[in-house]
């Protein structure tokens, strides 16, 4: 007779549970992250008419009243659900657009900073010094006041000030791996300095990059529906989620799902993104010890 295996395969729900995948962080992060995007990704075919027609004899309509407005409508009959799931490309294309301008600018000149030194560091540090004491919101008020609100503006801003950042995070790294002995080596075989920066030290450099990635995503999309909720963001035709914060301030006493919903929705993103990057943190960093 063949022996009885007493000892049966884990099934796969219980590999899940032991793998890293497993953490709080990464389940619920993931979560609300996939769904945002899904839904954001699928507006025009859910919502084909992008929230923007206007119904006034259902306007102010309360949540779970109907299965055409779930949300409820805002005080020209415009479905909030269609509204936010559309304004969430504003927030997210703000977001993305920002965080990859700067971690690519920050970078590249963190990258050449660090490696060469001199001058060029010694003036970039000092730059990014007075940069990092200047208050974002202040600074996009008088400018955005100067030259007018618009998206491509608000990009731009948040590229300006941001790249600071990266370029610091990126310096300090280099000036720890310069000096290893796999540079070294590089060196000693006639590598050009910019096959050495971006094969070499670049790639040792990239894990902090992507959580800081991550968790400045989920910040500029604050900032941008801080912005629009001041009227210095997106065109108020276009849906946002701070124009309906803006919007919905009036009616916060009698018709409170018009703010709290898009606040709701601005809340779940950034609790997502920055979960995430709780989790890329502590996966990333090869002296973390949190499991």
């Amino acid at each position: 007779m063949s022996d009885i295996n007493l000892h049966p395969a884990p099934s796969r729900i219980r590999r899940f549970l032991d793998s890293r995948y497993a953490r709080m962080e990464f389940v619920v992060g993931g979560v609300l992250t996939v769904t945002l995007l899904s839904l954001v990704l699928l507006a025009g075919v859910l919502f084909p008419g992008g929230g923007s027609q206007v119904d006034l004899m259902a306007r102010l309509n309360g949540p779970f009243q109907s299965l055409g407005h779930p949300l409820g409508t805002d005080p020209l009959g415009r479905d909030i659900l269609a509204r936010i799931v559309h304004g969430g490309k504003v927030s997210l294309l703000v977001g993305l657009l920002s965080a990859l301008g700067a971690v690519v600018l920050g970078t590249v000149i963190g990258l050449f900073a660090g490696y060469y030194r001199g001058i060029l560091d010694s003036f970039v540090m000092r730059f990014a010094d007075v940069q990092l004491a200047l208050p974002f919101i202040l600074l996009a008020i008088t400018v955005i006041a100067i030259i007018g609100p618009g998206i491509d503006r608000i990009i731009g801003l948040m590229i300006a000030s941001q790249w600071v950042q990266y370029a610091r995070l990126v310096r300090g790294s280099v000036l720890s791996l310069r000096e290893r002995e796999f540079v070294q080596a590089a060196r000693s075989y006639g590598l050009p300095n910019r096959r050495i920066i971006f094969g070499h030290i670049l790639p040792n450099a990239l894990a902090p990059l992507i959580v800081l990635l991550t968790l400045n995503i989920a910040n500029n999309i604050l900032l941008e529906s801080s912005l629009t909720f001041l009227g210095l963001g997106a065109d108020p035709q276009t849906p946002s989620w701070g124009g309906m914060l803006a919007e919905g301030r009036s009616y916060i006493q009698t018709a409170w799902w018009v703010t709290v919903f898009p606040g709701l929705a601005i809340m779940l993103t950034v609790l997502g993104l920055n979960l995430l990057g709780d989790w890329l943190r502590d996966e990333l960093d090869p002296l973390g010890q949190s499991r």
